[in-house]
């Protein structure tokens, strides 16, 4: 059964460069799934500076939409698979749609969405480290795209922290490993979820 780890943090802590080793440790074999899309010189830049970072020999999936298509296929050709990232994804999912004003509908695509890759993750024989943003820290956003978008994905974080093996929050570059330190509260405290 394969193991999942989640790497969470702000935009610029450092989350997928930790991510890059925790996967590059662990792996001989390593798949990078690339859910993001490139539509203005903003995203061109951040793609350049990711496929900079990675080793030549990595292989690169393409998975904008239907990601857990792409990790069947990385699990089968590689031991250990980089996804970043989550939220990028949950973002391409909503953006999809024609309408997002069913909250009800939008919830129940990315449950279904974010259940296929936990299924897949499980189902792969090697360790699968997903890459995700923390949106939930700032003010409440004025749109309602906006405020879906926030509310998804950070519910689809939680999600896929419950079913991940670590859970790791990086802030100024520094990881730390929350999974185990909620694991230790909780057993101190007879604090159940």
């Amino acid at each position: 059964m394969g193991r999942i780890i989640l790497v969470t943090g702000g935009a610029r802590s450092g989350k997928s460069r930790f991510a890059e080793q925790y996967v590059a440790r662990v792996g001989r074999h390593i798949g990078y799934i690339a859910t993001a899309e490139v539509y203005d010189e903003e995203m061109a830049f951040r793609v350049k500076l990711h496929r900079q970072r990675r080793p030549a020999e990595w292989k690169t999936y393409e998975a904008p939409l239907d990601a857990h298509n792409a990790l069947c296929e990385a699990g089968r050709e590689c031991d250990a698979v980089l996804f970043d990232c989550l939220t990028l994804y949950m973002s391409n999912i909503l953006c999809s749609l024609d309408s997002i004003t069913d909250s009800h509908q939008n919830y129940s695509l990315a449950k279904e969405k974010l259940d296929a890759l936990i299924e897949q993750a499980k189902a792969n024989q090697g360790t699968t480290v997903f890459v995700t943003n923390e949106v939930g820290s700032g003010i409440v956003p004025g749109e309602h795209l906006s405020r879906e978008y926030r509310d998804i994905a950070g519910i689809a974080n939680q999600w896929m922290a419950r079913a991940a093996d670590e859970v790791y929050l990086v802030v100024c570059g520094l990881a730390v490993n929350i999974k185990k330190l909620s694991e230790a509260y909780a057993d101190e405290n007879n604090y159940k979820e």
